[in-house]
């Protein structure tokens, strides 16, 4: 069944076009439509030259984005401004939150059925308003709705593969650590649950914390690192095709597929929380909550929630007030 239709609102931008070669060379995708207010016939163009069987089709400006998101199954958002050095995620909510509402609500339109997943940040922020917008045009489906976070997991397990040499080889394989990241997607509401990590790892509290750190502002690492030339977009556009290949894996009957992403969530008194979730044919199959966790963790998820809920109200409130 690999015939997935997949729209990237924002696919000629920094994330956009790493992330639209990516689900090019992907067997699971049959279409790919590409939206963006400039630059998408020539990012298509180059694309479709690509030796597999996924057609490309670009479309430039809001009149063609209809016809972009005509019998999409998956969505994928990257469209935005990225960070600058001194800004934080929530520097960008005037103009993201606009773009996304835009954006969604010609989802809402268009496509109600489809797989939504926002790249855009603030995702905290984000996501809520997505919610309001899919409520307003009547059709909202909370198991459809993903914050993709994906990046800070791909972080923890990288940046807990680097700390972790096992004497029998040469360090620890990125690609066998798996560290469930719970919360949120920005700053202190990132919170890494190292104390479940596959294969267990065990650090001394001091640098437990330093990795904690590490994790929940690596995204500000990057941003400093390219003094000025933007924020993450290749390691995001691979997060992002992670996310998306999952998904579509689970929507295709695979089974037991399990990612964490920032959703309407019921696991703690946030209204939205990301947590890891059993996907399925029709999104979230079964949200598997926080678990057992530890108590530096329990008090990074009690400081994470004041934080959280002001991003959410924001989304929320912001989304009402759109016309």
């Amino acid at each position: 069944q690999n015939n997935a239709k997949v729209a990237v609102l924002g696919a000629s931008g920094g994330i956009g076009q790493p992330l639209s070669l990516l689900l090019k060379n992907s067997p699971l995708v049959s279409r790919l439509s590409l939206y963006d207010i400039a630059h998408t016939p020539g990012v298509a163009a180059d694309l479709s030259h690509i030796e597999t069987r996924a057609t490309v089709k670009g479309f430039l400006g809001p009149e063609q984005l209809p016809e972009c998101l005509k019998g999409c199954d998956v969505v994928v958002i990257p469209a935005g401004v990225p960070r600058k050095p001194g800004m934080t995620r929530d520097d960008l909510f005037n103009t993201n939150a606009s773009i996304v509402a835009t954006l969604t609500s010609a989802c809402a339109k268009h496509c109600p059925e489809a797989m939504i997943c926002i790249i855009s940040n603030p995702v905290n922020s984000t996501i809520p308003i997505t919610s309001e917008v899919f409520k307003k045009h009547g059709v909202y489906n909370p198991k459809r709705i993903f914050g993709v976070t994906t990046l800070d997991i791909v972080r923890a397990n990288t940046f807990v593969a680097e700390l972790k040499v096992d004497h029998t080889i040469k360090g620890l394989d990125p690609a066998r650590v798996s560290v469930p990241v719970i919360g949120g997607h920005a700053g202190k509401t990132i919170i890494p649950l190292i104390s479940q990590c596959t294969p267990k790892v065990d650090f001394p509290q001091d640098q437990l914390e330093k990795l904690t750190g590490r994790i929940q502002e690596a995204g500000t690492e990057v941003v400093k690192a390219k003094a000025g030339a933007g924020s993450a977009t290749l390691s995001m556009a691979y997060a992002g095709a992670r996310f998306v290949f999952s998904l579509v894996d689970a929507m295709n009957g695979k089974e037991g597929v399990i990612e964490c992403a920032f959703v309407k969530s019921e696991e703690t008194e946030s209204p939205y929380f990301s947590t890891p979730l059993l996907l399925g044919k029709n999104g979230i199959e079964k949200n598997l909550g926080i678990g057992k966790i530890s108590p530096f963790e329990e008090k990074m998820v009690a400081e994470a929630m004041s934080e959280l809920k002001a991003s959410i109200k924001k989304g929320e409130e912001f989304a009402k007030n759109f016309k």
